[in-house]
């Protein structure tokens, strides 16, 4: 559904001004003709070199009456409004780096997985999806803003490092994504971890999140086997992330390749119908100068009044 809107309807009265643009010339144009009678024989002379002084004339008026209309429409701020599939959430992904997430039984680790996971999702959200990016070990970090800009996303996705600082404390993490999220009508965590917390406990962080209507996705890193990584063995610990998603309304994944990876993602985006209101008043006012520009060329090149 396409609908319109002016922000200034009172200019459009000066739609009015087309007759009279009209009239004028061609009243003005019948009086110079009559002048040039009174000097030349103007009906030989067009006969003769193919010149016909209204055809040449009313390029100019179509092109002025064109401009007139495109500046009325630009004064009275014209827009367009339509419905596009978006987001019906903004989002924060959380990426857990912490030294377990270098282990090896995701290839080439968990943190490559998730990164690779998240710039991924970032693709496959709608144009206009605000998403923040979060990293989180011992204490968690904002890297990104929430932003549409899927180059700044990607970037700092891009820059998600290991982190030197030990433990995971997923319940900073939340509580960080959630005020993040503050001021968002639809709020949405994807937390990317292996589970092993070793700082503090869960329960805080998913009372805030659920106080404040955030819903927590959960997506398992690596396997209950286990990887290797420098300081031993590391295996996936569910437990904890189903307990957060359930606990929030949001789903779990345990996912161990690249396509399973997709899927989740492409389960977690929810769209919905959203009107969008376009201001047209940029584009009519570039066009505008076009038309003058052209205007300016007819009437000082092979468009003038007399050969």
């Amino acid at each position: 559904m396409i609908g319109i809107s002016f922000t200034h309807p009172y200019y459009l009265f000066l739609i009015g001004l087309l007759p009279i643009i009209v009239f004028l010339h061609f009243f003005l144009l019948k009086i110079r003709r009559s002048v040039a009678v009174k000097f030349a024989n103007f009906d030989a002379l067009a006969r003769i070199r193919g010149i016909d002084m209204y055809s040449k004339n009313l390029v100019v008026v179509i092109v002025t009456m064109l401009a007139v209309s495109v500046g009325v429409l630009a004064l009275s701020g014209l827009s367009v409004q339509h419905q596009v599939s978006s987001s019906a959430f903004s989002y924060v992904i959380a990426i857990d780096v912490s030294q377990s997430m270098q282990a090896n039984d995701l290839f080439p680790s968990r943190l490559d997985v998730a990164k690779q996971a998240a710039t991924n999702f970032v693709d496959q959200t709608p144009e206009g999806t605000r998403i923040a990016i979060i990293t989180f070990s011992g204490s968690a970090f904002l890297d990104q803003a929430l932003t549409s800009d899927k180059i700044a996303l990607k970037g700092a996705i891009s820059n998600v490092q290991l982190s030197t600082i030990g433990g995971t404390d997923i319940r900073e993490a939340m509580i960080s994504a959630t005020n993040v999220l503050a001021q968002e009508d639809s709020k949405a965590l994807i937390l990317m971890s292996d589970g092993r917390l070793n700082v503090g406990g869960l329960q805080e962080g998913i009372d805030y999140a659920t106080k404040n209507n955030v819903v927590i996705h959960t997506i398992g890193l690596g396997t209950l086997v286990g990887g290797n990584y420098s300081l031993g063995l590391s295996t996936l610990e569910e437990d904890s992330l189903k307990s957060i998603a359930y606990s929030t309304g949001g789903q779990y994944f345990h996912v161990t390749n690249a396509s399973e990876f997709n899927d989740a993602m492409k389960s977690i985006v929810h769209y919905q119908l959203r009107d969008i209101t376009s201001d047209l008043t940029p584009y009519l006012i570039m066009i505008l100068i076009a038309l003058i520009i052209i205007q300016y060329i007819l009437v000082n090149t092979r468009f003038k009044s007399f050969p």
